[in-house]
């Protein structure tokens, strides 16, 4: 059983056009809307995977309904809690030379009895799982949420037994470690502001994953971009290093997102460290050669995983 927290939801909006010219008109050659949020894109992995993931978020007008409604349509069991504010609205630019410019708006202001209903529900929902359910926390915090509420509800899913995984970053995501998730998956860049450091090689990489441990995670998983992935079970672990693959990439976003969903698929199943990195490295990819965020193919995740090569550092 999955169950994806999306605090921040939105509509995620991709645009394709020749050239992106600053102050002047620009022509749209093609406009797509879609669910987002990374808490989405990992359902809709967790969903290629041949799973049925549930997903939780804050929902308000136009937009909120269009993020329910486009979950629902791929199979995904989605709980919306009300809200007064509208869901918010992402666009991603895409060049034709494969120049990527994201402008993300900022989530709604929920009220204080929004919250509470949120978190509500959420513990409700780690009652019903409690022992079976692996929960994911992704992404960031809108306007005004309190910087521990990724703590908070760690800390209820873990009263519960559940499995919890953490991807966020800044505050929430020191907050949350103290919460001690079962895994947590930042990037180089989440880390680096965390730690107060630079991690330029899988090296200073394997620097920085022991120090998390000393923040609270269970087991950390690193992103480095286009150089791959890290990953270590537990704090006197080895740490294991992917390469990231050489393939054409349409666009990069989503691919942390799928690949914290090959990370909850490999701990729900029990795999070992290094087939969990094997499976989160092949998701990653093959979410960067899809025609949309989260919308890996099957066939491309088996592809991939089978030329992932996994080291120890």
């Amino acid at each position: 059983m999955f169950l994806c927290v999306s605090l921040n939801p939105a509509i995620d909006k991709r645009l394709r056009m020749d050239e992106l010219r600053r102050g002047q008109m620009n022509r749209v050659r093609t406009a797509e809307a879609f669910a987002g949020g990374k808490a989405a894109h990992v359902a809709m992995l967790l969903r290629t995977l041949g799973e049925t993931p549930q997903w939780i978020g804050p929902c308000g007008g136009a937009a909120g309904e269009e993020v329910l409604n486009g979950l629902a349509g791929l199979g995904i069991q989605a709980t919306g809690i009300p809200i007064r504010q509208s869901t918010r609205t992402n666009l991603e630019i895409l060049e034709k030379d494969g120049t990527l410019t994201e402008v993300l708006e900022p989530g709604p202001a929920l009220s204080s009895e929004e919250w509470a209903a949120l978190e509500a529900k959420c513990k409700d929902l780690f009652a019903q799982g409690a022992g079976r359910l692996t929960v994911i926390f992704s992404g960031s915090l809108p306007q005004g949420a309190e910087a521990t509420l990724y703590a908070r509800l760690i800390a209820a899913a873990r009263e519960r037994k559940c499995t919890t995984l953490l991807d966020t970053s800044g505050k929430a995501l020191q907050a949350g470690l103290s919460a001690r998730p079962s895994l947590v998956k930042p990037n180089r860049e989440e880390v680096g502001q965390v730690l107060g450091m630079t991690i330029g090689s899988a090296q200073d990489g394997v620097a920085a994953v022991r120090k998390i441990f000393q923040l609270g995670a269970q087991r950390v998983a690193l992103s480095l971009g286009a150089d791959g992935l890290l990953f270590c079970a537990g704090p006197d672990e080895p740490v294991f290093y992917a390469a990231g693959l050489p393939v054409e990439c349409g666009s990069a976003v989503g691919c942390g997102d799928s690949a914290v969903a090959g990370f909850a698929w490999g701990l729900a199943r029990g795999l070992s460290a290094e087939e969990t990195l094997r499976r989160a490295a092949a998701c990653a990819t093959a979410n960067c050669v899809a025609d949309s965020p989260g919308a890996a193919r099957g066939a491309d995740i088996r592809k991939f995983q089978e030329r992932v090569a996994v080291e120890q550092l």
